[in-house]
């Protein structure tokens, strides 16, 4: 097991946020953190990365406590975590921006990003800003690769994209899930998630209240409509 989160509270000044989520990412897995907006989605990624201080509870990664921690010091661990923002430098070109990532050990070097992204290959010398929504994803996911993670964690990374878009970072992101990375994805696609994922979880007002390999999920259409307020056609 690569990650366990066990019993973690999480504030923003008075509002508490997260309230006792417990969750499990084996190495190598997929799993998918699943639920409606304002559920602490979000804010579970972000209290795993140590961008966001757990008032309470435990965030186990590779057997050794991070919770605490200050993000650069989890970072180097091998967590990275790609925000919903992207958080691309616009006015750097595509290179720039992902060789701020690069570590001279990452098995993930400039060469394997071009290979998975041939987009970004093309778009080597434009300025971060002068991307389309896909490609600024692509580059964030990209430059979180250079970064030699154990752990990748997704906020929304299709959300708004066209369908020929999703399709093509759904099977970039099978390719790196193939190459042993793990992945903690937020996403509210649902067929991107049951195409991805080996479990789902669901969190509901700060809990999780729901567990279940792709299988299991696919098939309880109660759940979907209960938690998600959705049914997958």
């Amino acid at each position: 097991m690569i990650l366990d989160v066990d019993q973690v509270h999480a504030h923003y000044a008075k509002s508490h946020v997260l309230q006792g989520v417990s969750l499990q990412v084996g190495d190598g897995e997929l799993l998918t953190l699943l639920g409606r907006n304002g559920a602490g989605k979000t804010t579970t990624l972000k209290t795993i990365a140590g961008v966001v201080a757990p008032t309470q509870g435990r965030v186990m990664f590779r057997g050794q406590p991070v919770q605490g921690m200050p993000p650069h010091a989890i970072a180097r661990q091998g967590v990275c975590l790609v925000p919903e923002h992207r958080g691309i430098f616009k006015l750097l070109t595509v290179e720039e921006n992902l060789l701020l990532g690069l570590r001279k050990r990452s098995p993930w070097q400039l060469d394997d990003v071009y290979r998975i992204f041939p987009r970004l290959k093309e778009r080597r010398r434009n300025g971060g800003g002068q991307l389309s929504g896909g490609e600024q994803q692509m580059l964030a996911i990209g430059r979180a690769l250079m970064n030699a993670p154990k752990l990748l964690m997704l906020d929304e990374p299709v959300e708004g994209l066209a369908p020929v878009i999703v399709e093509e970072i759904v099977a970039q992101l099978k390719a790196i899930k193939a190459s042993g990375v793990a992945i903690l994805l937020v996403e509210q696609n649902l067929e991107v998630c049951t195409q991805l994922a080996d479990r789902h979880c669901i969190l509901e007002q700060g809990r999780i209240v729901y567990t279940a390999d792709n299988k299991g999920f696919l098939a309880d259409e109660d759940v979907k409509d209960r938690y998600l307020g959705v049914g997958l056609a």
